[in-house]
């Protein structure tokens, strides 16, 4: 009698600490979500507030969206999906179009996610491995260090607005970074925004009327889309701008987590779920949707993979849409603050690229650092050019619409290594 008491009391005291040890896993992985939310929180809601759409709205599509990609992808790639700022330009021109009706963008939207859902068919009926052999680490390893340098100088205007702020909240996350081990180290971004708020606080330029002004749960006003061939023309083109910046985006996940995702579960599935994720923004009335480089950075310097953490970032951001209050929380962010942490994201995405380059031994012969120069100059430097003269290298899609910056250059860089091989091979089959 008394050996079944104390076999009852130790499987009591087994399936307490079993449910202590989940209790406690369960609030880690709750932080680390809030954590990549508030990484992605300031770019997915200034597209909407820059365009016109609803950013409880953006929220909701970005939740819905991110978790329709993780389906798609069977759950192996840790991404979020946020708002897309390459479609600004093409949206705010249908917009005046159709005198600031925007269910005429949305229509325009789902008409350019459908292209996407069309291209992954195609590639998955062609197979993924015609498409690996045009990206080679002395392609794709200048593109994802194009990306971060690309948006280093957006994150710089962030943190100008306050320079001290913006060093406090960088200095914070990189002292983290460096001396601290284990989940705290995890915590970094999350600590430092939290510091550089509270220094926000304390120089008084943080808005708190956005706190106390907002209610505690509201509906987001979701819109149903309508549908032109104006409107769809000028908005469905961008696709071809942004398809190389998804591969780009998809391979530097891949390479901060150390899987190759352009084959496993393949290209055709995350430009799936990126083409239903665009659908449905479009249809409830949000922005289109894409992945975030943000949240990479966060990978990058979290260590962190578990793809059930991006899912759980989905359901906070979806939670925002709807609980008003908490979404002010993140909205009255300085921008300084987000700034600083801005920083030392793209940065990262910039080193992922100089990794890729070294780890995958990358020849040093002409035809690659010609490759790799070429893509550097037209991803980077075009952007110098346009800011400082006002013109725009690239190919030109539509009144609205040219293949520039990245795209561009990636498409450059990929015809480049493809014509380099195509004579060599040439030149070896007539010696």
């Amino acid at each position: 009698m008394s050996e079944n008491v104390i076999e009852t009391k130790v499987s009591s005291s087994k399936v307490q600490e079993s449910s202590s040890h989940s209790l406690k896993e369960g609030i880690m992985k709750l932080i680390l979500a809030l954590q990549h939310l508030i990484a992605m929180f300031g770019a997915t809601v200034l597209v909407p507030i820059v365009t016109g759409f609803d950013p409880s709205i953006a929220l909701v599509s970005a939740g819905l969206g991110t978790l329709t990609f993780h389906m798609v992808t069977k759950k192996k790639v840790p991404v979020f999906l946020g708002s897309s700022f390459a479609f600004i330009p093409v949206i705010l021109s249908v917009k005046q179009m159709y005198n600031g009706d925007l269910s005429y963008v949305q229509g325009g939207i789902i008409a350019a996610g459908l292209i996407y859902v069309i291209v992954s068919l195609f590639i998955k009926k062609i197979g993924v491995k015609r498409i690996e052999k045009y990206l080679p680490a002395q392609v794709i390893g200048p593109m994802i260090i194009v990306i971060g340098l690309n948006l280093i100088p957006t994150a710089y205007g962030m943190a100008s607005n306050n320079l001290m702020v913006a060093a406090i909240t960088l200095g914070t996350a990189l002292i983290i970074n460096f001396t601290a081990k284990g989940f705290l180290k995890q915590l970094a971004i999350l600590i430092a925004v939290t510091v550089g708020y509270i220094v926000s606080l304390r120089i008084g330029i943080v808005d708190t009327k956005l706190i106390t002004e907002a209610s505690l749960v509201a509906m987001p006003a979701f819109n149903l889309p309508k549908f032109s061939i104006p409107a769809i023309a000028t908005i469905a083109p961008v696709v071809l701008a942004v398809f190389m910046e998804h591969i780009g985006d998809i391979t530097t996940n891949g390479n901060v987590v150390g899987k190759n995702f352009v084959e496993d579960p393949g290209l055709n599935r995350t430009l799936l779920g990126d083409g239903l994720a665009t659908m449905l923004a479009g249809f409830i009335g949000g922005p289109a949707n894409t992945t975030y480089g943000e949240n990479t950075g966060v990978l990058a310097i979290t260590k962190n993979y578990n793809p059930a953490i991006l899912r759980l970032t989905a359901v906070c951001a979806i939670s925002l849409g709807f609980i008003s209050k908490v979404g002010a929380v993140l909205k009255s962010i300085p921008v300084p603050v987000m700034g600083g942490i801005s920083l030392m994201l793209f940065s990262m995405i910039s080193l992922i690229g100089v990794k890729t380059i070294r780890n995958t031994k990358v020849e040093m012969n002409v035809k690659n650092i010609l490759i790799m120069l070429t893509i550097l100059a037209l991803g980077f430097g075009s952007g110098i050019i346009e800011k400082h003269f006002g013109v725009t290298i690239g190919i030109p899609i539509t009144e609205t619409v040219k293949i520039s910056g990245l795209s561009f250059a990636a498409i450059v860089g990929v015809m480049l290594n493809a014509i380099f091989n195509a004579f060599h091979k040439k030149t070896a089959e007539n010696a």
